[in-house]
């Protein structure tokens, strides 16, 4: 017998990029080669949080492709996959802001995710 039970990781996210994932227009999501994400893989579930919230969604994990850096990150997955409100220059500065140089150096993930549960709006 296998088991065909899908991995549940549980990771925060910014709002902006939450409420762009959300929606379901972020399709790409960018995180840094930890070791607790190496063995992320298609077919696993993230479920996102806002820190400090009760606001989560889930999603897919349909692909994860590692990259040597941010720069070729949003080459090879195109910058608007990642956020389709931000230039690729205005990415690339957000991203490097969130994760420092030594973090970069450790390389970068693509996530390839599909939206599972929508979330409802709220109205604050």
């Amino acid at each position: 017998m296998t088991d065909t039970t899908a991995r549940v990781h549980e990771l925060n996210l910014y709002r902006q990029y939450f409420d762009l994932v959300a929606a379901g227009t972020k399709t790409i999501e960018v995180r840094v080669k930890y070791p607790h994400l190496a063995d992320l893989a298609a077919g696993d579930i993230i479920c996102f949080r806002i820190k400090g919230t009760d606001e989560t969604c889930e999603i897919k994990v349909k692909r994860v492709t590692g990259y040597p850096d941010f720069e070729s990150l949003l080459d090879g997955e195109g910058p608007a996959n990642v956020n389709p409100t931000a230039t690729r220059e205005q990415q690339l500065a957000n991203i490097r802001a969130i994760y420092l140089p030594e973090k970069e150096a450790l390389g970068a993930l693509a996530i390839e995710i599909e939206l599972l549960v929508a979330v409802p709006q709220t109205s604050d």
